[in-house]
């Protein structure tokens, strides 16, 4: 956060520190350009991940380790770390809505495995990757925890539930990959 400021701003995209105040009135306003033009980007990568796979449960894995990837992404960090301390309310809201537009990408793989309420399914999945994304970030050191096995965890509990059926090497699902 602290590399952030508008003098480093100047200087990183060459503008005079006069200019850059122009642009933007607060740390909370680059913020906010920042999250205006990334998400889309990364909403983009997440729904092409999606679009590459062949099956419904296909679709749902891309979709689940494509926002952890991302989430993983130190330019999202980084974006989120600051966000916490600069953004206000609406702003927070505003980017709220915007992570709510994803869960609209998996109804249909939702609707395609049968679940009868893929909205609702739609919204908890995304509650799943939510708690993946803050287990990352909390994680103990170690290989037991690392993003893969995360990812993998994640996975495995959006496509079958608290049962613990692991994404077995050569399943359908992990064909896919």
């Amino acid at each position: 956060m602290e590399a952030l400021t508008f003098p480093a701003l100047a200087a990183r995209t060459g503008l005079a520190r006069s200019s850059v105040y122009e642009y933007f009135r607060s740390r909370a306003a680059v913020v906010e350009v920042l999250c205006e033009v990334d998400f889309p980007l990364w909403a983009a990568e997440i729904e092409a991940g999606m679009e590459s796979s062949d099956s419904a449960a296909g679709r749902i894995e891309a979709y689940v380790r494509g926002q952890l990837a991302l989430a993983g992404d130190p330019r999202h960090r980084a974006v989120t770390a600051i966000s916490v301390l600069e953004l206000d309310e609406a702003a927070r809201e505003r980017i709220r809505a915007a992570h709510g537009k994803l869960v609209g990408l998996v109804i249909q793989a939702l609707d395609d495995l049968g679940h009868e309420q893929p909205r609702l399914a739609a919204a908890l999945l995304q509650g799943i990757v939510e708690a993946a994304v803050r287990q990352a970030e909390q994680r103990a050191a170690g290989p037991a925890e690392g993003p893969d096995v995360i990812a993998d965890a994640a996975v495995a509990l959006a496509l079958h539930g608290l049962g613990g059926s692991r994404v077995e090497a050569g399943s359908p699902v992990a064909a896919e990959r």
